[in-house]
């Protein structure tokens, strides 16, 4: 059977005609390959043999719904660690935004005492962190959704399980929700 994720995300319509074969085909072609014991990357060049026209992003897609399906791969889990993201769009410009990240005394107010080391910033744009204990990232986006309107995406990854995926979008999302109070703007 399909998995959840894959038929959440793209109907058998899309991806036959995308790749040329529906979901339980392709798991079913990978299954008679032995994908099974292949690996991440095993499955990902198996999938470029059977459909060679297929791209690598359908290649990626493909093997990630099929290690979910099959069981090799739970949601969220990527080969360092599980990844959950989160998004806010704030009536402020951008620049304001990223203040909000880069200003202790704002940032104390929608983030609390939350603790990071920024290894990499470029201005109204990225940041990369280094979480508390160094043991996870995070990646933040900042985008421009017109002249009084922005965008703030945030990925954090190399956790060690689902439950600390999970613990950490429930954290960014009501984090998040406390961002357009804290700057003075409403929540788009």
């Amino acid at each position: 059977m399909a998995s959840a994720l894959a038929k959440e995300k793209i109907r058998d319509a899309a991806v036959k005609k995308a790749t040329g074969c529906t979901w339980e085909r392709w798991y079913k072609a990978l299954d008679q390959f032995g994908a099974r014991k292949l690996g991440h990357k095993g499955i990902v060049a198996l999938a470029g043999k059977l459909s060679p026209k297929m791209n690598g992003w359908w290649q990626q897609m493909v093997t990630v719904s099929y290690e979910q399906a099959r069981g090799l791969r739970q949601k969220h889990e990527k080969p360092e660690g599980f990844e959950v993201s989160a998004s806010k769009t704030v009536a402020v410009p951008l620049g304001k935004l990223y203040r909000a990240w880069t200003v202790a005394r704002l940032r104390r107010r929608w983030l609390g005492a939350a603790r990071f080391t920024v290894s990499k910033a470029t201005p109204n744009r990225s940041m990369r962190i280094r979480w508390d204990d160094g043991s996870s990232r995070v990646n933040v986006m900042f985008y421009a959704k017109g002249a009084a309107k922005s965008q703030v995406a945030v990925q954090h990854g190399h956790l060690p399980s689902a439950a600390a995926g999970k613990k950490a979008q429930d954290f960014w999302k009501a984090r998040l929700e406390k961002l357009p109070a804290a700057l003075g703007a409403a929540a788009k």
